[in-house]
């Protein structure tokens, strides 16, 4: 059985409806960005501060291509879709399913991205993360959940019925 991995913008709810989906499939869940803290040992917020945007990137592209995993519901951080390593890894290990969301909702969700550890370079707005993200996440995603309007088990349910046995045994969606 394949893995399922979501995409999208920070506070989408990527590991909040992964552990649901997870526990609704059988699956195990694995959180990237804990992964990353986990192996250089600081926060997502003081790697960023330490060793710069690139740096970063490339600790998160290492981390995210290394996860070796089957029947796991995946939840990288935000920034994954410019990790050109990661998500090749990632298409091929599973189905890339983007959590959509609009951007009013999302900014209102995300109060201070600085804090949250979000990779946002020198002069760039959420709103420019958020629009040039959006391209890189429709470029990968198998499948895309438009969340606007939805609670949290209303988004859960989408996924369900759009995760049939072929997308989960060959990475593809209908």
């Amino acid at each position: 059985m394949k893995n399922i991995i979501f995409i999208g913008m920070p506070a989408v709810g990527k590991s909040t409806v992964g552990v649901i989906v997870a526990k609704r499939l059988g699956y195990r869940f694995v959180d990237a960005d804990i992964l990353i803290q986990e192996k250089e040992g600081k926060l997502l917020k003081d790697i960023i501060a330490e060793k710069g945007i690139e740096g970063f990137l490339e600790i998160e592209d290492r981390v995210n291509a290394e996860i070796d995993v089957s029947r796991a519901v995946i939840a990288p951080g935000g920034s994954v879709v410019y990790c050109e390593n990661a998500m090749k890894h990632y298409k091929e290990i599973g189905t890339v399913v983007y959590l959509q969301i609009s951007f009013d909702i999302i900014n209102s969700r995300l109060k201070n991205a600085k804090k949250r550890g979000v990779v946002l370079k020198n002069r760039q707005t959420f709103k420019d993360l958020y629009e040039e993200r959006t391209a890189l996440f429709e470029k990968y995603a198998d499948v895309t959940i438009c969340e606007d309007g939805l609670d949290l088990e209303e988004t859960v349910d989408r996924i369900m019925e759009r995760l049939t046995p072929e997308s989960l045994s060959h990475g593809l969606a209908q």
